[in-house]
């Protein structure tokens, strides 16, 4: 499997297939997030929570399996005495945007199942889940460009 998910990726880049991958079923985990937000405008409640929560659970197995790995295996080690080069600068900050957007959102979507405990509960969604949303989109975009700068760039 390891082999497999370190061999060239399928977008023409110098990415890997495990790259490709992470970066694809990311933006399908942002753009299930979109089709939530719409339906919760349109009032959609049931099938908005649906959405949300299966878009969470794909994105929490693209987060642990991919990014966080990642991160320990091929960045962490070097912090912080490379802290200042580019890639580790700029990954380090995409992790801790990601990391906050990540734990919001779960916790969100928790809360939306009523899966934590009452004291936790809040009854005001709305901001609570824009928040949660924009973070994601700020994590994906910065996700985006990332893959863009080492894998197209190769910087």
């Amino acid at each position: 499997m390891s082999d497999y998910l370190t061999a060239p990726g399928f977008l023409g880049t110098r990415a890997t297939l495990r790259s490709d991958l992470t970066l694809v079923l990311t933006i399908v985990s942002a753009i299930l997030f979109t089709i939530g937000f719409v339906l919760a405008r349109r009032k959609l409640f049931t099938y908005h929570r649906w959405v949300q929560t299966g878009s969470v659970i794909l994105n929490s197995i693209v987060v642990v399996a991919s990014m966080v790995t990642s991160y320990l295996r091929n960045i962490l080690p070097g912090i912080p005495s490379k802290l200042g080069e580019g890639d580790y600068a700029y990954t380090t900050l995409h992790s801790i945007i990601g990391a906050i957007g990540f734990l919001f959102g779960v916790f969100v979507m928790l809360r939306g199942n009523e899966l934590v405990p009452q004291r936790l509960r809040f009854s005001n969604y709305k901001p609570y889940m824009r928040w949660a949303y924009w973070l994601y989109m700020l994590a994906t975009l910065s996700g985006i460009m990332l893959y863009i700068i080492v894998f197209v760039f190769g910087i």
